[in-house]
């Protein structure tokens, strides 16, 4: 990999605390060291956070996570005050300085909200400052949560074209079968396809402190091949990880397709990554075909099934007839009129809708592709 100019780091709750579950100062000492001397060599860093709850845990004196909604959103309250003083006092050892946000999905599935994250990104960068992001685990609900920061650390990833998104791990990157279960498991060194057979391998959550397993980085990981930013996974602990990940020495696993991959306009990146799919269409296989390799728009003849109750104008996700995720995109119908619709072409669509109601599906101007 050439040197990045522009990259994003996500660090993993299971990766920042310590043997006892409370934060890891040293740890993030260390990382510090590194984005300094990434700083100084012209890169500059994003760093998406995790660990505010679990410092939480340790000042308000939880010997074990809580489990009510409240309690956990005060943890995250006062450990996110120790996390980002961590932060600031580390860099401030290197000579720089950082700047917090905190981010709901509330926050980013607004176009305007969206654009305005990406400005203070930008403007904080400029500034000279390093960006330390979490997700506001204070006020998020459930429908508005990212789900894990894996996740938010691609939707920042995409709001500035990063040139690498690093998701810095608790174990090495991504495994043939589970190694902490599996003896003879091999690391993957590099990914350039991502199909069922690659998320059965991934498995399902299983961290006591993070919120998302090997599953949410592969999907993450997707979204960004997608995109065209490399993702690259690796052990946190290992010594000068961030500074090897960006040398390429790095032991892990790189997400990248092959060739050169334009990043997607940012348009169609709000589109993929930061809205909130509000229902499903699934296509028959030539639909599939057109869409994949011929860039079409989806036709209401292409589409076998509809589910949830979205309305013109909301983001569905698009499946393929076996279920795999391949897209998502701006629907053109309500779900009643595209159930009605669906499998018909637009001539005899426009017998009972009119010309003007006889429409693609999707355009694809308003679909993005995984």
């Amino acid at each position: 990999m050439t040197s990045p100019d522009l990259i994003v780091v996500k660090i993993g709750s299971s990766t920042l605390v310590d043997g006892g579950g409370g934060l890891d100062c040293g740890f993030i000492d260390a990382l510090c060291t590194q984005i300094a001397e990434l700083r100084a060599r012209g890169t500059r860093i994003i760093v998406v956070s995790s660990g505010a709850a679990a410092a939480g845990r340790e000042v308000l004196g939880f010997a074990s996570p809580p489990t009510d909604i409240p309690t956990l959103q005060a943890c995250a309250a006062a450990g996110q005050a120790k996390l980002i003083e961590s932060y600031e006092k580390a860099l401030a050892g290197h000579g720089l300085s950082c700047g917090q946000m905190l981010l709901t999905r509330r926050d980013v599935i607004d176009r305007a909200g969206y654009l305005n994250a990406r400005n203070t990104v930008e403007r904080l960068l400029e500034l000279g400052v390093v960006p330390i992001v979490n997700e506001n685990d204070t006020v998020s609900v459930a429908e508005f949560t990212f789900g894990d920061n894996d996740m938010l650390g691609a939707i920042v990833s995409a709001l500035v074209s990063a040139d690498l998104y690093v998701i810095l791990s608790d174990v090495a990157g991504l495994y043939t079968s589970d190694p902490s279960r599996d003896a003879t498991a091999r690391l993957i060194s590099r990914v350039d396809h991502i199909d069922k057979e690659l998320f059965r391998i991934a498995g399902s959550p299983s961290s006591p402190y993070g919120t998302g397993g090997m599953f949410s980085k592969v999907s993450a990981a997707r979204m960004m091949m997608a995109a065209g930013i490399p993702t690259f996974i690796c052990h946190g602990r290992m010594p000068n990880c961030l500074i090897a990940c960006v040398d390429g020495t790095a032991r892990g696993t790189l997400f990248k397709q092959n060739g050169s991959i334009a990043h997607e306009n940012p348009r169609k990146l709000w589109i993929g990554l930061a809205e909130i799919p509000q229902g499903t269409i699934t296509l028959d296989a030539g639909a599939m075909q057109a869409v994949l390799s011929q860039g079409a728009s989806i036709l209401p003849v292409g589409v076998t099934a509809c589910a949830g109750s979205f309305r013109a104008g909301d983001v569905v996700d698009v499946d393929s007839s076996d279920g795999l995720l391949i897209g998502r995109g701006t629907i053109a119908y309500d779900a009643s009129d595209l159930g009605r619709f669906k499998g018909l072409k637009l001539d005899v669509i426009a017998r009972f809708a009119g010309e003007a109601g006889a429409l693609p599906a999707i355009h694809r101007d308003d679909l993005f592709i995984f």
